[in-house]
């Protein structure tokens, strides 16, 4: 058991981090006097939201004069009282909140362990990890965590064992740049995807949990709507993700390489590599360093090479065939091209050869310089699959 020394170095270390803790409540009224008591040993600032509770939730607050109460007559969700919540202690100067469900299955006692990790850890979402194992845990629950996982995993790349956790510290100052759309339980899923693809880090810290026998519990998730809300959120995301985000992350990633680096890491993965996709990492560079989207090339190219799982790094390399020294070359080729594809080509050019120059010729560039690309590609991939085939084991 902590002694009161404890508690006023914890509610001490809460005023030193500028962190609060925020309670979102919504008809657990049974619980919420054991949990206020523990919660206030700790920590002085407590937001507690009240979510439009119908049960005598207000009655049971009566008495707690001390905590910062808000309260809204008609439920909204959980997702609405923890913006509620955030924006509210951000407007108050807050730089963390730490969250706690208000059905006494967290322990006041882990509120330190969020605490700890901040000065190494001080942008990042810290989520309290659960013992999925232990006794009382349900199937369901344990379903739905893993699937939440699995797709946090698919939406940011990253690896947690419990994105389902409610306890957890928020950094307020980045989460308040960030315009969210759901507010239900949906939120607590978007808000770590979002926050990852905003820069913001994710770690867990080990937090114990009661589990009460099934006919004490309280649950207000309603499996088929919630779920569904759920899905269709994680729909969205993976949607943004593989069209945006992971193409973005990949781009920028490769553009603050150089071009040596960049061909030292294909140069290293390419044993790994079956010859027919380096070839069409090659093939499909060239493509998009000739296609004519300039100065969006490579970040579609990004996007498309993600979805063909081609090798970024080998598409990267390929895709450089229209550096500078290159580009007049490239424009002249496609002008030429599109005027034997239009019926009346020759090598002869009597106006600057420019993209201002070339305005009041465009489709016959564009003409060309889509079949340029097509054919450039063709020759490079078909190329580099032939010399490799003859020099490359394997």
């Amino acid at each position: 058991m902590e002694s009161i020394e404890q508690y006023s170095k914890c509610k001490s270390l809460f005023k030193e981090k500028s962190c609060c803790v925020i309670i979102p409540s919504y008809n657990n009224s049974r619980f919420l006097d054991g949990v206020l008591s523990d919660v206030l040993k700790y920590c002085e600032d407590v937001i507690l939201v009240n979510d439009g509770s119908t049960d005598n939730t207000l009655e049971v607050l009566a008495p707690y004069k001390q905590i910062d109460l808000l309260s809204y007559p008609k439920n909204r969700g959980k997702g609405h009282a923890l913006k509620t919540g955030f924006r509210h202690a951000y407007n108050k100067g807050f730089k963390y909140a730490i969250t706690i469900d208000s059905d006494g299955q967290h322990y006041a006692r882990d509120l330190v362990n969020f605490l700890e990790l901040i000065d190494d850890n001080p942008n990042a979402i810290i989520i309290g990890a659960r013992d999925l194992n232990q006794e009382n845990m349900s199937g369901k629950s344990n379903f739905a965590n893993k699937f939440s996982n699995f797709w946090f995993k698919v939406e940011t790349g990253l690896t947690m064992p419990d994105t389902q956790s409610g306890y957890r510290l928020y950094p307020l100052v980045p989460l308040n740049d960030i315009r969210f759309f759901t507010g239900k339980y949906e939120f607590e899923i978007e808000v770590l995807v979002r926050g990852v693809w905003k820069g913001v880090d994710v770690i867990t810290a080990l937090i114990d949990v009661y589990y009460p026998p099934r006919e004490e519990r309280v649950t207000h998730f309603r499996p088929f709507k919630d779920f569904f809300r759920i899905s269709l959120l994680n729909t969205v995301l993976v949607l943004m993700a593989f069209l945006w985000y992971h193409p973005r992350r990949i781009y920028r990633e490769y553009s603050k390489k150089s071009l040596k680096q960049i061909y030292r890491e294909a140069a290293a993965s390419a044993a790994a590599i079956p010859n027919a996709k380096i070839a069409a990492s090659i093939a499909f560079g060239v493509f998009m360093g000739i296609f004519p989207v300039w100065g969006y090339q490579l970040l579609l190219g990004f996007i498309i090479a993600h979805l063909l799982s081609l090798n970024k790094a080998i598409f990267f390399i390929a895709a450089n065939i229209s550096l500078p020294p290159m580009i007049p070359v490239i424009v002249y080729l496609s002008y030429v091209l599109g005027g034997y594809m239009l019926g009346s080509g020759s090598w002869a050019v009597d106006f600057e050869l420019s993209l201002e120059g070339i305005k009041d010729n465009l489709v016959q560039y564009l003409i060309g310089a889509v079949g340029l690309s097509c054919i450039a590609s063709l020759v490079f991939g078909s190329l580099s699959y032939l010399l490799l085939s003859v020099f490359k084991r394997g």
